[in-house]
């Protein structure tokens, strides 16, 4: 009688370490590919209107510019060693990278300046090199802030001296990040601004005054390439039943541009 129930017991807990090997192998394996391939995060800012909303869950993939400890899933302060199969982003990619002020906090933005690149904000017109990218009138929009509120914003197509083409917002006339020094971007630095032309903390704006200034590249944690999944925080203060018409279905699964 007690052989079978030391068999029962033995038995039961060769099951119970057999589960326990099989969990840690699925969490092991969920913690290696968010830190090799991919890896989702959440917009919480206006600064990339139009491309980007708030209240947009981004998909953004590692590989293209290789590993660093940026690129780990959870944030360790470890020293910058550099990076792994590192790349280089091309004018036009939209990032998603450690902020240099507070590196457990992750922005996104879009690169418009390489290293070596003179980059100059002229009337609200970016100058690459002394090459401006085109502006494309394109409409109106509504430009919303953190608050919900949502102010009238034109919209514009930027094409880059490279041909990437996106869209852009511009609320202001002369807004006061409009005309900027020319700026040549140092080895290892990019230059980032966000879609929003007009609120957006970006590379024309220093870490010490709230912005990213010129963002080290060993910041990078990857390439935003997708929007997975879109809710609208302005549903937030609507009945609970109201919530579902909060989900922006037509954003689900779409390419960032």
């Amino acid at each position: 009688m007690s052989v079978e129930v030391e068999a029962t017991k033995a038995k039961s807990s060769s099951g119970w370490r057999a589960q326990a090997l099989q969990l840690g192998a699925v969490v092991l394996a969920v913690f290696i590919a968010k830190g090799a391939l991919a890896e989702p995060f959440y917009v919480p800012s206006g600064s990339m209107e139009p491309t980007l909303l708030i209240g947009d869950a981004l998909l953004a993939s590692k590989y293209p510019y290789g590993y660093g400890t940026s690129s780990l899933p959870i944030q360790i302060n470890l020293p910058q060693s550099g990076r792994v199969f590192e790349g280089t982003p091309r004018r036009g990619d939209v990032v998603v990278f450690r902020w240099p002020g507070d590196r457990a906090q992750a922005w996104v933005k879009r690169v418009v300046g390489l290293p070596g690149d003179r980059i100059q904000m002229r009337q609200g017109q970016l100058f690459i090199n002394d090459h401006p990218a085109s502006l494309k009138p394109d409409g109106v929009g509504a430009a919303e802030d953190d608050t919900g509120n949502a102010e009238r914003a034109y919209r514009f197509i930027e094409t880059l001296p490279n041909g990437v083409s996106h869209a852009i917002f511009k609320i202001h006339d002369n807004g006061r990040l409009d005309n900027t020094p020319e700026v040549t971007v140092p080895p290892g630095k990019l230059f980032v601004l966000g879609d929003n032309r007009d609120n957006s903390a970006d590379s024309r704006v220093s870490v010490r005054d709230g912005g990213v200034g010129l963002l080290p590249m060993d910041n990078l944690i990857g390439r935003a390439d997708a929007v997975v999944g879109s809710w609208d925080l302005g549903m937030r203060h609507q009945p609970l039943w109201n919530w579902p018409a909060g989900l922006r279905l037509a954003r689900f699964f779409t390419a960032v541009h």
